[in-house]
């Protein structure tokens, strides 16, 4: 049987998984990299914000995305009925990034996969971490590829950066429930000619249906867009259909905006479905291993935190577990785990007053004050650890507060 000595081994070659190997294969360590799949492989999560170029940037993948000719996104927008919210990332409380793209992701992750590859760090393809036995912060890690071959990784630390896949919470029963409802979303990319009508193809859409059901639209730079609705799963028994793909279909006819953008167009793929995606885990660390991206917390797609969250996530881990092997100090709870949920908790309260009503009464009022919209811009562009802007220091108050006060002028 195989074996392989390394320092680090990373489960998981997507953004958070490639951050955490880059940068720990630029402090001089050994790293490898274990995917389950095959890239390019489909995974949604297509719309970044501008705090994650911060990262991707140190990690030393920006000059090669920037080749690939995606889709340039410079805010959000915001459709209910004939209301309308834009954000420009231009306009933002924080100092930083201000633009980022909109992509397919199994083209994005391809790309920086095969960027990290190119600087020098082996991925192993199609191979699935089938046990991890610890001894102390020392691992034996059994991975099995596709013909069945077995191999054994001997590392000094793991990095789990397995997403949807949560290998170490599944692995040692360390999952438990999101505090966020069920929810449920069907989706599928679809040919877009009439987009430059709408002036829009340079920032994520979101339409609202209902208070507590929307749909994103986010147009990629080869001619197609990626659509889904998400909400209760009550809403989507609604619709008939025998299949996705009609049932997507008669949501779109029940939209006027989607009905009259979308008409002729065509998918790209069968409509998929995604359904309770919500959850956590106990703890974001133990004594040989750290949990980054996905494999922490996925709260939700409307504000498109998921790869932000991932890639600061991993790259705040790397640096860590730098320290740790080179024999420097360090604290997980107070340099990851604080801030990770820090972040994390900040995107919550968003979410939470996204279907609550309480965030569309701000984005859609006609006094907003410009200073709370700018203020707002920033969370939306992902800068979540700025204790600087007031709507993220007070964030799981003062969205309430902004709120009633415009109710009450309104009245």
């Amino acid at each position: 049987m195989r074996s392989i000595d390394i320092d680090v081994l990373v489960i998981g070659a997507g953004p958070s998984g490639c951050v955490s190997a880059s940068i720990l294969h630029q402090s001089g360590l050994k790293v490898l990299v274990v995917e389950k799949e095959k890239f390019p492989r489909f995974v949604i999560g297509e719309s970044l914000l501008p705090r994650s170029m911060e990262t991707l940037e140190r990690a030393g993948f920006v000059d090669a995305l920037k080749q690939k000719g995606f889709q340039e996104k410079f805010g959000a927008k915001f459709v209910r009925n004939d209301e309308v919210c834009d954000f420009n990332f231009s306009d933002q409380f924080t100092k930083g990034w201000n633009w980022t793209w909109q992509v397919p992701r199994a083209d994005f992750d391809l790309a920086i996969s095969q960027e990290l590859q190119k600087k020098g760090v082996e991925i192993l393809f199609e191979h699935t971490v089938t046990g991890i036995e610890f001894k102390g912060s020392d691992s034996t890690t059994t991975i099995t590829d596709k013909d069945g071959n077995t191999i054994l990784v001997n590392a000094k630390f793991i990095v789990d950066s397995s997403g949807y896949g949560r290998v170490i919470p599944r692995l040692f029963n360390l999952d438990k429930p999101s505090n966020l409802p069920m929810r449920k979303t069907v989706f599928a990319h679809i040919s877009d000619s009439n987009r430059l009508q709408y002036a829009e193809p340079n920032r994520i859409i979101v339409v609202v249906v209902k208070q507590d059901i929307w749909v994103w639209l986010i147009p990629f730079s080869n001619g197609n867009t990626s659509l889904g609705f998400v909400g209760d799963p009550e809403f989507f028994k609604g619709f008939e259909g025998a299949n996705t793909e009609e049932q997507l279909w008669n949501m779109i006819q029940s939209v006027p905006y989607l009905k009259e953008r979308f008409a002729g167009q065509q998918f790209a793929f069968t409509p998929r479905t995604i359904e309770g995606w919500s959850v956590t885990t106990e703890k974001f660390y133990g004594e040989g291993f750290v949990l980054t991206g996905n494999v922490t917390e996925f709260l939700d797609p409307i504000f498109s935190s998921g790869v932000t969250l991932a890639v600061v996530s991993g790259e705040k881990a790397a640096n860590i577990v730098i320290k740790k092997l080179k024999g420097e100090a360090y604290d997980w709870e107070q340099d990851f785990m604080v801030p990770t949920q820090r972040g994390v908790n900040v995107f919550r309260s968003y979410v939470m007053g996204w279907y609550d009503g309480t965030l569309q009464d701000i984005f859609f009022a006609a006094n907003t004050k410009l200073e709370f919209k700018n203020q707002i811009c920033s969370v939306l562009a992902g800068y979540v650890w700025d204790e600087t802007n007031p709507f993220v220091k007070k964030h799981d108050k003062l969205l309430k507060t902004l709120s009633d006060v415009i109710k009450v002028q309104a009245s």
